[in-house]
């Protein structure tokens, strides 16, 4: 597994990488690249465990903000991205396409597992088509595994014992388990909720609804470890994606190293079994998974601040070797927007009815040109295009 710590900023030597899958291809076919419009596409490479640098050469690249529990949103964001059929099967639309979700998948929302349990099935049918998908953990995803409840759904208390009680059937075959309750968990919700449970009844299922999500997301808990799967910041190409946004001392501390540490800590490994708390990612207001720099309002700024924040994003992406940054983590009322040159993105648009309940909207990247797609109709909007040269 490759070993690269960016407060050198020196590049991964041409040994290190690896290709995380190989596209499928037709039996006549004996390239070993992907054809897309009479030119070829090398196969995406992926440096890190977990993903920390990834070259996608040639793909189309779509970012999804904040979920927050909301399944029925998240399927209409990732139609609208052109990745998902609408026809219920869940099935992986997007070829090859590189499709990252920016975090805070947790909290404030019923069907959270369903989601996790979604990616994870169209991750696997998108490796088969040349294309992937990623996911960065938000500051929702680091404090459940903190066992900080505080913004948990009522029904996502019952999702988690669904969801333990559904694991029994079997045993010792999590994989398959999870990547089957995206199709089963919603016949669970229906015959939870068709149950009346009332009074003493209903306060011991509450309680054993929280037992069992503390047994699930505590450091080496099953959903723990399939968050540790996932890092807290992305680059792709030359573009970065995290939470909340990425500074200089983060740089110099060495993402790859920060990924490393937080993925451990979620697995419960270490050297004496607790992994040390992963600070510099997740905890406090200039953390990865919480700093809101980047999404502030420009009219709660002066111009001295607005210059500050700009030097500090431009050290940030020079340091990273990236063009720009795409967050999520602050809801956007005017929906998907750049700011500072369009050197960071914000995609968080609270679309989840726990939020704002908002029209989804997702970013997509293609080449040098970025848009909006604010609209199923209209995938490919043109009311904000920024063409990177």
């Amino acid at each position: 597994m490759a070993s690269l710590c960016l407060n050198s900023f020196s590049p991964p030597s041409p040994s290190q990488p690896r290709r995380l899958f190989e596209p499928s291809f037709p039996s006549s076919s004996s390239s070993s690249s992907l054809t897309r419009n009479n030119y070829t596409l090398k196969p995406i490479v992926v440096r890190g465990n977990p993903p920390t640098f990834v070259s996608a050469p040639g793909r189309r690249i779509v970012a999804v903000g904040d979920l927050h529990g909301d399944l029925k949103q998240t399927r209409l964001a990732l139609e609208m991205a052109g990745v998902l059929g609408s026809d219920t099967q869940d099935l992986w639309t997007g070829g090859q396409t590189v499709l990252i979700q920016l975090g805070d998948i947790l909290d404030r929302g019923e069907d959270e597992i369903a989601i996790l349990s979604l990616l994870r099935s169209l991750d696997v049918q998108a490796r088969a088509k040349g294309g992937a998908v990623f996911q960065v953990n938000g500051n929702h995803e680091t404090m459940n595994v903190e066992g900080d409840f505080r913004y948990v759904d009522s029904g996502a208390f019952d999702e988690c014992l669904d969801f333990m009680e559904y694991l029994e059937d079997y045993r010792d075959h999590f994989e398959e388990a999870f990547l089957n309750w995206i199709q089963v968990s919603e016949r669970w919700k229906d015959q939870r909720k068709s149950q009346n449970f009332w009074g003493p009844m209903n306060l011991v299922k509450k309680q054993k609804g929280v037992i069992a999500r503390s047994i699930l997301y505590r450091p080496g808990g099953r959903l723990a470890c399939e968050l540790a799967q996932h890092a807290v910041v992305l680059k792709v190409n030359d573009w970065v994606f995290c939470h909340g946004g990425l500074l200089p001392h983060h740089v110099a501390y060495g993402i790859e190293r920060m990924n490393r540490e937080v993925s451990q800590w979620m697995k419960g490994l270490g050297e004496s079994g607790n992994s040390p708390f992963p600070f510099i990612a997740t905890r406090g207001y200039d953390s990865v998974v919480w700093n809101r720099l980047y999404s502030r309002d420009f009219g709660d700024l002066d111009d001295f601040e607005i210059q500050q924040i700009n030097s500090i994003l431009e050290d940030t992406l020079e340091a990273v070797g990236a063009k720009a940054m795409v967050v999520g983590h602050t809801p956007q009322t005017a929906g998907v927007n750049c700011k500072y040159n369009c050197s960071i993105w914000r995609v968080d648009v609270g679309m989840s009815s726990g939020v704002l309940n908002s029209r989804p909207e997702v970013l997509e990247i293609r080449d040098d040109k970025v848009r909006v797609i604010r609209s199923k109709r209209d995938r490919f909007s043109e009311l904000q295009v920024v063409n990177y040269l």
